[in-house]
């Protein structure tokens, strides 16, 4: 994540090996990965937007050399093995956890760059049941207040399994306006759970060229809210959290403590490690 909301981490973690179960193609930019294994039994669900660092194997690597320490020097320990071993990690947010079936599932978008598929993309693709995969738990960033019942939820096509985990999780008498960018029309998920008083704004992008992130940007920027809200979350591309928490902040008046934003990545900028 490029920007760096108040996370609340959990008091125990642990570097936890699962494996693949099963892969799904869910639309043309999202691939659902469920992930199992013993292990799983030591990740503890905590808020919504759950993230978690996911590990998995660049392509000729035999097995998953995870690193050891569960704590902030893992990525020092990952740095120092040699690209040979060394295995690919990024975020991702848990979009449901079944613990009496033993399951996670991770939504993965998929995205290709100028040079061919991201690592991501490519491992999504060609995942397989039986394959590693690394867990490590780094917490979660929906935190409003309990007086908070009118809630402005926006993100592109990164953030969408948050958004939609969060509405799944929301109290049956939230108010909010949601507002999900995805690269095309037949990633727009029908009939998704939300409370009846959540109103979802589908902004399919459609062209290649745009900025991903823009159409949200521009759609709030825009909206005729009903009323104010009382707390936002963004999340997605660097820009678009950043311009609408600035237009938030400056045009709506919103309190700066009232809205929790994330880039979880950057156009143009790859992912390290």
């Amino acid at each position: 994540m490029s920007l760096l909301p108040s996370v609340r981490r959990p008091r125990e973690r642990a570097m936890l090996t699962l494996e693949v179960l099963r892969a799904e193609r869910l639309s043309p930019s999202f691939v659902r990965v469920t992930l199992g294994g013993a292990e799983l039994g030591r990740f503890r669900p905590s808020g919504p937007d759950q993230a978690f660092r996911m590990f998995f194997r660049r392509p000729g690597q035999q097995r998953l050399a995870m690193p050891t320490f569960a704590n902030e020097a893992w990525m020092a320990q990952l740095i120092m093995q040699p690209v040979s071993r060394r295995p690919w990690v990024r975020m991702y947010t848990v979009r449901a956890i079944r613990p009496q079936l033993g399951e996670l599932d991770v939504e993965i978008a998929l995205h290709e760059g100028e040079h061919g598929p991201s690592p991501a993309t490519a491992w999504a693709l060609s995942a397989a049941p039986g394959d590693p995969v690394g867990v490590f738990d780094e917490g979660y960033t929906f935190q409003p207040a309990p007086t908070a019942r009118r809630q402005l939820l926006v993100g592109d096509e990164s953030a969408l399994p948050a958004v939609l985990a969060i509405l799944d999780h929301a109290s049956p008498d939230l108010r909010a306006d949601v507002f999900l960018e995805v690269p095309t029309e037949a990633d727009i998920r029908p009939g998704i759970h939300r409370p009846e008083g959540a109103v979802v704004h589908w902004l399919p992008r459609g062209d290649p060229a745009l900025r991903p992130g823009a159409r949200a940007l521009e759609a709030v920027r825009g909206a005729e809210l009903p009323a104010p809200p009382d707390y936002a979350w963004v999340a997605g591309e660097s820009a678009l959290a950043t311009g609408v928490r600035r237009h938030l902040v400056n045009d709506r008046r919103l309190p700066k403590s009232a809205i929790t934003f994330t880039g979880y990545w950057r156009h143009g900028h790859g992912s390290p490690g």
